[in-house]
């Protein structure tokens, strides 16, 4: 009997825990039987999908289209029996969701109440942290991402840009001076980031180019609110989006420096997925309500 789902599973399971015993014992089978299905994939395939070492297993270019595709079509078939046997006449299911600190709680939580209203029967699983995610052994649905993309066999849809801004606290300003140029940050507290894509560096505009300003500070953290919640206490000046400290500016919490310095700091942000055109239902329902309020909410920068 035809049971390539099953088998499909099975070599899910086996990226996901990175090696045949480890996904024999969490499947209840002998890591024999799961090598044998492996292999049965590959014969019939025609196509090596893992590179086995002694250390960890490894995709090969076929294996990462397998693992993707396989992804988004046992999740496909999960939706068509959960919505078939509850009844339900819409979608329903979980949507594993990543995204930034700031963006998430000043971005997209706001908006789920109302999307729970239309998708009652959907599931939000939210993780929010300023590291990078890997949407295939993390099991993520959406992710939204800031910056430039790498390429990728992920589909990807275009949120809008976030602009930056240098901002300081009233306080802090008031003890330490306002910076006029950027020559005067090499004096100042400019707090940072900690994680691998950060650089101790601010693109600055300086006599109609951008240089890459190298910058210190007290502070690196994991998150751009720590950030912001420091600059708020007068510890330093913070480099952050425009849609994270458009709240404080307005208050007169913060307050925006050196504005033409930061001329055309930018980054995209996209909602990156799986599935392509296979899409669950339940990714499309979710990204279809929140992508263009999300582009709304930029905008208002």
């Amino acid at each position: 009997m035809d049971n390539r789902a099953g088998e499909m599973q099975v070599f899910l399971r086996v990226v996901e825990a990175g090696n045949f015993s480890e996904a024999a014992r969490l499947m209840r089978m002998t890591p024999s039987t799961v090598s044998k299905m492996i292999g049965r994939i590959e014969t019939r395939l025609g196509v090596r999908l893992l590179e086995r070492s002694t250390r960890r297993l490894s995709l090969t270019v076929e294996g990462q289209i397998y693992y993707e595709r396989s992804l988004a079509l046992l999740a496909e078939i999960e939706d068509v029996e959960r919505n078939l046997s509850t009844g339900a006449a819409s979608a329903g299911g979980t949507v594993r969701v990543n995204a930034s600190v700031a963006f998430g709680v000043l971005g997209l939580e706001p908006l789920l109440p109302a999307f729970w209203q239309a998708h009652p029967n959907i599931v939000v699983d939210l993780s929010l942290s300023d590291e990078m995610v890997d949407l295939y052994l993390d099991r993520t649905d959406v992710a939204f991402r800031v910056g430039s993309l790498q390429d990728s066999t992920m589909m990807a849809r275009r949120i809008g840009i976030a602009r930056r801004k240098i901002v300081a606290a009233p306080d802090y300003l008031a003890r330490h001076g306002t910076p006029r140029t950027i020559d005067d940050l090499s004096r100042h507290n400019c707090l940072g980031f900690n994680f691998r894509r950060a650089a101790p560096v601010w693109p600055l505009k300086q006599s109609g180019r951008t240089v890459d300003r190298t910058v210190n500070g007290t502070l690196l953290a994991n998150n751009g609110e720590t950030v912001r919640r420091m600059a708020l206490a007068g510890v330093g000046l913070a480099r952050l989006g425009d849609y994270h400290a458009r709240a404080d500016i307005a208050a007169g919490r913060l307050v925006e420096i050196l504005a033409e310095a930061v001329e055309g700091d930018e980054e995209e942000i996209h909602a990156l997925y799986l599935g392509g055109p296979r899409l669950p239902q339940r990714v499309r329902a979710f990204l279809d309500f929140v992508a263009p309020r999300l582009q709304q909410f930029l905008n208002e920068s």
